[in-house]
Parts: structure tokens; C-alpha cells; sequence
């Protein structure tokens, strides 16, 4: 309790509410664009983050993670095209309602719902977080070493649609997390006489390059849309429809938890399942996907509450869950934070700060949404076509700014354009991220492992949390084969 609020005393400052304001309006707009998405805006802004103080930072961050998620459902409701890829589930009762007259309404539901279920994961963060901790004080190298396997075969099969290529990715990403010299022996590893990379490839760098880059090439070779002409009136959401609807945020708020907290499920599986549940429970289901407000509740309210929730195996364990989580991930580490166990100790004042900040900008993205929905509307009518070359410039700027280097700019660019072509051959970039964060991590672990039990392999399977995460390991490993063998009863 003294730790949390001494988090929140940290975060109620002007440039930390302002940091907080700024980014969830920027995360708005950024989500009623479709085509952009959290990932990209905080891929954008953290090459930036160098100079910037932690709760800063963190605090924009908070606010483009929240903001984007429910700026994402105002194309899905008034073009029926999901903003972010979390609002797939938001266009099959909100658009129907914005087609009857009733935009408006619609709008203010999926506010209303993305606030209550970024709420409740702020709250599930703040509860789940500390006892994780508790836990991975126990964790010796073995189990880190298992912890990383994990979460990297985990995001890599789980997230992509062929598990062959998501192994691969993870494995390019390992490759690209040990290009550098080898911290134990000395040795230089994958550099081929680049003296830029000696050093290893720089974490903003890496993650600019993987998710900003990649879309600004996408709307280059995409053709643009406009919303035309759509009027935003009717009337809003009104006090009794809310308390409505509560019964449906509770509900899709803790699917939304479970989900975030599960590796490379994401905010899209949390809204379809929420969905799907709110339309199980009902008593008169056959109102959904004709304009029933509950679809739209259950879709917001379930995306959000993912939010915060799949932070959780970041902060105390040092291990992402996502892509989002991994530019986080990177902006802590960017700010000299290790995620982890040792952060709560050492930074306690942050990393609670950061929890509070989450639970702010939810409250902030309320009042924002209802004040300027009208602007928020207006963003859909910018050619997507002329954000590309804006998005390039600021990458490249942001890069140099953050090192003074030119050379890092390049390998951004490379590292883009690789992306890219990957990601048009179906390779996730998710398992990338992953593979360079947590592949050092399992190689130190690794060696760590084997000089303490002096080469002995039963080591690896001593202790009761060894077994459990080899035996998670294996069910995600045989995952994919009962996948395949059911449809192939089918």
C-alpha cells in the first residue's frame, strides 16, 4: 500500500499529467486512422524517449496504449473498418447501430466500455503484479531459462497462422538479439567487420524498424480512404444505458484480464471472445449483429481490459507478452529499467507510477472522447497515402536525434524493409521482437545454469517450477499438431 502511493505522488505532476493527456489524444487519433496502431505510435515515439524523464514517458505510452484501443472502434462503427485490428469485433453491432441514425450513441458506448475495461485491468495490474513478484524471487537461472523458452515458443506458435514460420521468426529475432560481442567470452558474434553493430543493434532502433516502418510501406501501396459524409448526430449515452451495460463490463473485463495475461493472445482474441460470451449469456440473442449495444460493450470493454493485464508478465517477470509489451519493455530498458523482480525493489516508485498511469489515462480517454469526438471523426477524412512519408521522416529523425549516428538510421531502414517483406510472406514480427529480447536472456540463463550445476542436465528439471513450465512448453509445442489433427477429422 506505501509503495502504491508513493507511485501515485510521483505521477500527479503537471508534465506527468500532461505527458498523460497528450499521449492518450495522440493514441485516439492515432486509432481512428485505419491502417495505424498503438504499436506503430509508440514505435514513433520512442526513439524520442532518450531524453525524456521515465514517468514521462511511460506516461505517454500509457496514454497511446489506451487512447489507440478505443480510438480503434470509430472506423469499425461509421466505415465498418476496424481502426486497430482489436475492433474486429466492434463492427458487427456498432456500425448496424451507426447505419439506424445512431453514431453517436455507438461511439459513446465503445468509450464508455473502453474506459470501464481499461479500468479493471489497471486494477488487475496493481493486484496480480506484486504476488508475480513474489513468485519470481524464487526463479534461479533455470527457471529463467525455461520463463524465456517459453514465452518465446508460446508468442511464436500461438500468434501466427503457420507455426513453421513463427518458429522462424523467433529464431531470426534470437539471431538478431545476438549480434554484438559475447558479454562472457569477449568474442564478437554475427557483426562481419560493421563496426556499427559491435556493440549489438540498439533496442529502439530494432523496434522502430519492426513495427513503424512496415506500415508506412503498407499505406504507400495501398489505395486511401476518406469517410465521406457522416453526420455524428443523435443522441449520446445516457446514465440508465450505462448502468445497463455494467453487468456486460464486468463480465468482458475479466475474459479481457485472462487473455492479456496468456502470451500472444492480444487484445483481438480478448474482443471476440468477450463478445462471443455476451452473446452466449444473453437471453435474447438474435439482436446481436443487428445494432444490439451489448456487442459493442462486450468487443471495447474486452479489447481494453487486455491492456494493462499483459503488462503484468512484463513487469514482474521481464518477459512480454506482445508486441506492446515489448516496446515498453523497451522503453524501460531505454531509461536504464531492467523488468523484472529487481524493479519493483529498486524502482518501485516508477513501476508504480506506471500503474497509476494506466488507470489515469483510462479516465483521461473518457473525458477526451466525449469532448472532441467531432475532431476525432474528422481524422478519418486524411489520406492515409499522406502519412506514409510523414511516418518515414519522423522515424528517421527520431533514430538520429536519440544517437547522433547515421548509421543507425540505415539499420532502421533495413530492419524496416525486412519486416516488411517477412511480414507479405506471412513470417509474424512479433516472434522477432521476442526472439531478441528474451534469446540473450535464455543464452545467459543457459550458461548461468550449467556452470552452477557443473554440466549436470537433471538440473534443468529440479525444482517443482521447471517442471510446470517444461510442461506448459510441451503443450504449447503439441498445440499446433492437435490443431491440425482436428481439422483434419473435420
Amino acid at each position: 500500500m506505501t509503495e502504491l502511493l508513493g507511485g501515485l505522488l510521483a505521477v500527479i505532476t503537471l508534465e506527468s499529467m500532461s505527458a498523460m493527456l497528450m499521449g492518450t489524444a495522440a493514441g485516439i487519433l492515432v486509432g481512428a486512422i485505419p491502417g495505424l496502431t498503438a504499436t506503430l505510435a509508440m514505435a514513433l515515439l520512442l526513439p524520442f524517449t532518450y531524453a525524456m524523464d521515465p514517468f514521462i514517458s511511460l506516461g505517454m505510452m500509457a496514454g497511446i496504449y489506451n487512447g489507440s484501443m478505443f480510438g480503434g472502434a470509430i472506423p469499425a462503427i461509421l466505415m465498418k473498418i476496424p481502426g486497430t485490428p482489436s475492433a474486429v469485433a466492434t463492427v458487427f453491432d456498432g456500425n448496424p447501430l451507426a447505419a439506424s441514425g445512431r453514431a453517436k450513441f455507438a461511439i459513446h458506448v465503445a468509450l464508455c466500455s473502453s474506459s470501464a475495461g481499461s479500468v479493471i485491468s489497471a486494477i488487475a495490474l496493481m493486484l496480480l503484479a506484486p504476488p508475480l513478484v513474489e513468485l519470481a524471487l524464487k526463479f534461479g537461472p533455470v527457471e529463467y531459462f525455461w520463463i524465456a523458452i517459453f514465452g518465446m515458443t508460446s508468442v511464436s506458435l500461438l500468434l501466427a497462422s503457420a507455426p513453421a514460420k513463427g518458429l522462424a521468426s523467433a529464431l531470426i529475432g534470437i539471431a538478431v538479439g545476438i549480434v554484438g560481442m559475447d558479454m562472457i567470452s569477449g568474442a564478437e558474434r554475427l557483426v562481419f567487420d560493421v563496426r556499427s553493430v559491435a556493440g549489438g543493434i540498439n533496442i529502439a532502433v530494432l523496434l522502430t524498424g519492426l513495427f513503424a516502418i512496415p506500415p508506412a510501406l503498407a499505406m504507400l501501396d495501398a489505395h486511401s480512404r476518406k469517410l465521406g459524409d457522416v453526420a455524428i448526430s443523435g443522441q449520446g449515452i445516457t446514465i440508465k444505458d450505462a448502468l445497463y451495460l455494467v453487468k456486460t463490463w464486468l463480465r468482458s473485463g475479466l475474459i479481457g484480464v485472462f487473455v492479456g495475461v496468456m502470451p500472444g493472445a492480444g487484445g483481438n482474441l480478448a474482443g471476440i471472445l468477450s463478445y462471443a460470451e455476451e452473446k452466449r449469456a444473453a437471453k435474447d440473442s438474435s439482436l446481436f449483429g443487428k445494432g444490439d449495444p451489448r456487442g459493442v460493450a462486450a468487443s471495447e470493454c474486452g479489447n481494453n481490459a487486455d491492456n494493462a493485464s499483459s503488462l503484468i508478465p512484463t513487469l514482474a517477470l521481464g518477459v512480454p507478452g506482445n508486441s506492446v509489451a515489448a516496446l515498453m519493455m523497451g522503453a524501460m530498458l531505454i531509461q536504464g529499467l531492467n523488468p523484472g523482480p529487481a524493479l519493483f525493489t529498486q524502482s518501485g516508485d516508477v513501476v508504480y507510477g506506471f500503474m497509476w498511469q494506466m488507470l489515469i489515462t483510462a479516465f483521461l480517454m473518457l473525458a477526451i472522447g466525449f469532448v472532441g469526438t467531432g475532431l476525432f471523426v474528422r481524422m478519418l477524412k486524411v489520406p492515409t497515402g499522406l502519412l506514409a512519408p510523414m511516418i518515414l521522416v519522423v522515424c528517421s529523425i527520431g533514430t538520429y536525434t536519440a544517437s547522433n549516428n547515421i548509421a543507425d538510421v540505415w539499420i532502421m531502414l533495413v530492419v524496416g524493409v525486412c519486416a516488411f517483406l517477412l511480414s507479405r510472406s506471412g513470417y509474424p514480427i512479433a516472434p522477432i521482437v521476442l526472439g531478441a529480447i528474451l534469446g540473450p536472456m535464455a543464452e545467459t540463463s543457459f550458461r548461468q545454469s550449467v556452470l552452477i550445476s557443473r554440466g549436470d542436465p537433471l538440473a534443468f528439471f529440479a525444482s517443482p517450477i521447471s517442471i510446470v513450465l517444461v510442461t506448459l512448453i510441451a503443450a504449447v509445442l503439441l498445440f499446433p499438431l492437435w490443431r491440425w489433427f482436428r481439422q483434419s477429422r473435420a
